[in-house]
């Protein structure tokens, strides 16, 4: 039986009890960041952008896995991020940085409301998000 170890921003496959760089197996080594935001009318361009300037630094943190943008097709102005990181205290820590509050600073004056939910992967199956 093969076990999916996380790796980083993409997932490989190894037999016996794989592992990531923390020790710690798939099921429960990805802690994960959902965040939605509703952007104001016409600056969704804006938006992406900004997001792709400040998403490069957030990739470039060592105990971050991966982030993604997604764009939703059922509501009009709202963008969904996820990012992954390799536990909960890695993640609180970049939160409460000086970087990552300049990075909301610029992101900011697009977001009319927004919301965060946190959750740690149980199971994975296939590719993580593309």
């Amino acid at each position: 039986m093969t076990e999916q170890t996380l790796t980083g921003p993409s997932t490989t496959t190894s037999s016996g009890a794989g592992s990531d760089t923390t020790g710690a197996t798939a099921a429960g080594a990805t802690f994960r960041v959902l965040l939605r935001a509703e952007i104001h009318p016409g600056m969704e361009a804006d938006f992406e952008r900004t997001w792709l300037d400040v998403g490069d630094a957030i990739i470039g943190h060592p105990h971050n896995r991966g982030q993604w943008l997604l764009r939703s097709e059922d509501e009009d102005h709202v963008y969904y991020i996820i990012s992954d990181w390799v536990d909960e205290e890695r993640f609180r820590e970049f939160e409460h940085s000086e970087a990552h509050v300049g990075h909301r600073t610029k992101l900011h004056p697009f977001r009319a409301r927004g919301s965060m939910t946190t959750m740690r992967i149980v199971h994975a199956l296939g590719e993580g998000p593309r």
